[in-house]
């Protein structure tokens, strides 16, 4: 059987490489993943929201069509389906580039969902390789698109392929790239505030990019005016599940803590239902049920329920892992939210010490120069 792929640095692999590899000259790891990507069942489009039909194969693109319109892009397959969008795969008949189409349908009487204005006006004003692209907005009488860069998969699906946690060095290169994107966001007090293997999309280059800001909020840090219904329930915080508003870039910080177990052990770190209660217990069984001792105005929230006092502790849970990934998982994962770790402190974190210097300098805009994957036989 074929291993997952690890990642390496580029300069180990073709120090002139630039973008995706030319036709014919595939690295042998670019088939590998073609294959694999081509197992991944996906519906077809039964009807073409843009207007079109056409097979990726059998039309023609032309330099000069505007940005804006619905006849500039062609839809391919559909990709799956939100509460209020579907995403389809597409293509731009501007420039023949692949492209992801999320088509967000108009509520008759309310307009258009808060959600998608939200998520274009945050989108517009950011920049960075570990961010999906925005590149265009079509407003039509029925719909409004979205046309972001097309990603080839998701770490959920890529998880799925790769059952038992993925390789060591994988888990270290997603997740320097997700805290890289956490700490841009954070910079610019912009809270992502739904944090979920299914919203961060993998290229086949191993490049992670954070998706789907429809949840995400700008804030003054910290402010006590959210909700505290954000966030997929298996990746909301505890302070979020008692019902507490008063939340900054902690929030965020848990759930890529739970992503990254998530990452190491091949399954979710706190599987519940769809109680609140019931998350928290599993919460507790790990971290302790807290006490006004350990964490001051707990028993204030809406939610606290003293119940038994019985732990766990994290290091049995994860006594298989070396101490620095431990060390790193148990300071994203504090109860208190003011005792988790930044997102720019993790990244300084002895955790990614293994990884080629120049990876610690890059600017906003690269990932791809520096990070490249390799896939071998197990």
């Amino acid at each position: 059987p074929l291993r997952e792929s690890g990642l390496v640095c580029l300069s180990q692999l073709d120090p002139d490489h630039s973008g995706s590899p030319p036709s014919g000259s595939q690295p042998h790891w670019f088939h590998t993943l073609q294959v694999r990507r081509l197992r991944v069942q996906r519906g077809r489009s039964n009807s073409d929201p843009l207007g079109g039909n056409q097979d990726q194969n059998h039309f023609t693109w032309k330099p000069g069509l505007q940005f804006g319109a619905s006849h500039s892009y062609v839809s391919l397959e559909k990709l799956g389906e939100g509460a209020y969008a579907s995403v389809y795969k597409g293509i731009s008949r501007i420039n023949g580039q692949l492209v992801a189409l999320k088509v967000i349908r108009m509520k008759t009487e309310e307009g258009l969902p808060f959600t998608a204005i939200r998520e274009a006006s945050l989108l517009k004003g950011l920049k960075h390789a570990n961010i999906v692209v925005l590149h265009d907005i079509i407003h039509t009488r029925e719909s409004l698109t979205f046309v972001f860069e097309y990603v080839q998969t998701d770490l959920a699906q890529y998880m799925s392929q790769h059952p038992g946690g993925l390789h060591s060095h994988n888990i270290r290169i997603f997740m320097f790239q997700l805290l890289r994107a956490l700490c841009y966001i954070h910079s610019r007090r912009i809270l992502h505030r739904d944090l979920k293997p299914q919203n961060l999309l993998i290229s086949y280059l191993g490049e992670l990019k954070m998706a789907d800001f429809g949840l995400a909020r700008s804030k003054s840090i910290p402010s006590q005016t959210f909700s505290s219904e954000v966030v997929t329930l298996w990746y909301r915080p505890p302070d979020v599940l008692l019902g507490s508003t008063d939340y900054s870039t902690a929030l965020d910080i848990w759930g890529a803590g739970c992503i990254f177990i998530e990452m190491l052990q091949g399954a979710p770190a706190f599987p519940g239902d769809t109680d609140v209660f019931e998350q928290l217990r599993k919460i507790w069984t790990v971290l302790g049920v807290p006490s006004e001792h350990s964490w001051p105005g707990v028993s204030q929230l809406p939610n606290y329920r003293p119940g038994d006092r019985s732990s766990l502790l994290m290091g049995i849970r994860l006594n298989q892992l070396p101490y620095k990934t431990e060390d790193l998982v148990q300071r994203m994962l504090k109860g208190v939210p003011t005792d988790r770790i930044s997102a720019q402190d993790s990244l300084q974190h002895p955790y990614f010490s293994t990884l080629p210097p120049p990876i610690m300098h890059l600017r906003d805009s690269k990932t791809s120069e520096l990070i490249h994957a390799n896939t071998d036989t197990r």
